[in-house]
């Protein structure tokens, strides 16, 4: 398992505050970028994101619903849609990211309320349990 998985999950649970997910995500090199919205893209769809999940996930994200990625998950056929998103330029892929994060949060909650309200073993759903993180992100020698 990658090791910011549990990152991805404490974002989209508010367990992490976004604008340290945000200024982790920027400090990441191009290829780990790419490889943590592809990631986000498939935990979604995993979720059970769909389509309609698409303008509560540009509102939670906070971005226009004029930038390129919410025009993209409004335009349903959600995995042809992610794929576009998750390979737009750089200069894009913070919003992706929110974005993504935000389509995670919408359709794990969704997942939560319908499976696991009485309880359930997925790991990510215990992370509240385990700690709420509230550190600066570390830099780039991994320190905090």
């Amino acid at each position: 398992m990658r090791e910011y998985v549990v990152i991805l999950n404490e974002l989209a649970q508010a367990l992490r505050p976004m604008s340290w997910g945000v200024s982790w995500f920027e400090e990441l090199a191009s290829e780990e970028q790419f490889a943590v919205l592809r990631d986000l893209a498939a935990f979604s769809t995993q979720a059970g994101a769909t389509a309609e999940d698409g303008p509560e996930s540009v509102f939670l994200a906070g971005i226009r619903p004029t930038h390129t990625p919410a025009v993209l998950i409004t335009r349903g056929r959600l995995p042809e849609q992610l794929a576009k998103i998750i390979n737009l330029p750089l200069g894009e892929r913070v919003k992706a990211f929110r974005l993504l994060i935000a389509l995670l949060a919408v359709a794990d909650q969704r997942r939560r309320e319908r499976y696991c309200k009485d309880g359930c073993s997925h790991t990510w759903h215990q992370l509240g349990d385990q700690r709420i993180w509230k550190q600066p992100p570390p830099d780039h020698h991994g320190t905090a």
